[in-house]
Parts: structure tokens; sequence; C-alpha cells
């Protein structure tokens, strides 16, 4: 899994995006919810994650990956047992 700006990238979020990393977190709550949605693109729907397999991608792009991985459970991006397996549970789904 790898998490790198493309053409399909929102340019709403693009600013907060440089060299592979998100640089800041979007304060409004819209751009924040775009570029976390960016984020859980690169996690496979259907697919169960253990949390140390979550933290090494969240760890390519983002320095407080524990906070990044906090927003996109907050925001149902992804969800979580208590023994710590993800998956996605949320966000643009490419069906093409």
């Amino acid at each position: 899994m790898d998490i790198q700006a493309t053409d399909a990238m929102p340019d709403a979020i693009r600013a907060f995006w440089r060299e592979g990393r998100i640089v800041a977190m979007p304060a409004k709550r819209s751009k924040r919810l775009a570029l976390l949605d960016y984020v859980a693109q690169s996690f496979e729907p259907g697919v169960r994650y253990p949390e140390g397999s979550v933290d090494e991608v969240l760890k390519q792009v983002f320095d407080d990956h524990c906070a990044l991985r906090r927003y996109l459970v907050d925001e149902e991006l992804l969800s979580r047992t208590a023994d710590g397996t993800y998956w996605r549970s949320g966000g643009q789904v490419d069906v093409g």
C-alpha cells in the first residue's frame, strides 16, 4: 500500500500535500474529510488489517500517524475491533 499524489487528488487538498506527505491537517472539515478519504482509499474494502500494518501506511504520509488513524476512525472511514483489527468502512470506492 502506497499513498501518492496523483491526478485524481482533489485540488482542495493539494495544498496540504508535499513530496508524498501531509504537511498540515486542514482545519476546515470539508477539506479534512477530502484528505482523509484520499488516505483511506489506500486500504482495500473488505480486507482486515492489523494495527501495525495500518500504522506503517500512515507513518509514510504523516508524522502523527496515531492522530491520523484516530481521524480516520472518528470520521468512519476506518473501523476497528477491540483487538486492533482495522478495515475500510467508508469513503469513495472505485468501481471501474
